[in-house]
């Protein structure tokens, strides 16, 4: 007899639970804790080398996300005791902004949730079927809704804004703020770093407690944008 959409998920999810908690039972809690943690990226910076100026005239107009952008989650867990950070990623994000007189004046940034991974396919499983159902949800979108100056930036300064704005996740629209720097690179590129911190339950997601191992209520959602026009 064929199986349906609904229990080959469920039988999905619960292989990636048992994985995940064999590879910690065979390992030891601490040791499989720090080889998470070793794998976790680092949270997105600004490259040393983004000092260069733009003149304020050539910054004014449309700007898009180029190939070195990325976007992702980073979440706490607790297994068995252990602090565990893990941290998704995925380059198939897409950022649109516009700027005028040294300004963000408007700004979209669409994650294709569904294209997020970390080093565990099982976890990776367990959060786009379970915790985030990116079949029915399958990108996240962050709207500006207050414009930005961002003339320091434009005269070669690694600058400080805070990004205002929306998020639309898991199919819920939230007001959201972002810590953010910006900065001119090489050739007029502008990267734009940052990140939104998420509470789960506001967008109606349930933060997985499996017993062995349980994700905090809260995490964050992070992007780095190479943008150019």
């Amino acid at each position: 007899m064929a199986l349906t959409k609904r229990t080959k998920i469920l039988i999905g999810i619960a292989s990636g639970v048992v994985v995940i908690g064999a590879a910690a039972a065979v390992a030891g809690p601490a040791i499989y804790a720090n080889t998470v943690n070793a794998q976790a990226e680092a949270a997105p910076s600004l490259r040393a080398s983004s000092s260069a100026k733009l003149d304020a005239s050539d910054a004014d107009g449309n700007w898009t996300s180029q190939s070195g952008s990325f976007a992702g989650y980073r979440v706490h867990e607790v297994l068995q005791g252990n602090d565990v950070n893990v941290v998704g990623r995925t380059k198939d994000v897409e950022g649109k902004a516009t700027v005028a007189s040294g300004k963000l004046t408007t700004a979209t940034v669409t994650v294709q949730v569904g294209k997020i991974s970390t080093p565990e396919a099982a976890r990776d499983e367990y959060f786009r079927t379970k915790a985030l159902q990116t079949d029915q949800f399958p990108t996240a979108t962050f709207t500006l809704t207050k414009p930005v100056d961002v003339s320091q930036a434009l005269d070669g300064t690694k600058q400080d804004v805070t990004l205002t704005g929306t998020m639309d996740l898991h199919g819920v629209e939230k007001p959201v703020t972002a810590d953010a720097q910006v900065a001119v690179g090489d050739g007029g590129t502008v990267q734009v770093v940052g990140s939104v911190p998420v509470t789960f339950q506001d967008y109606g997601v349930t933060a997985p407690s499996l017993g062995f191992v349980t994700v905090d209520g809260k995490g964050s959602v992070e992007f780095s944008l190479d943008l150019g026009k």
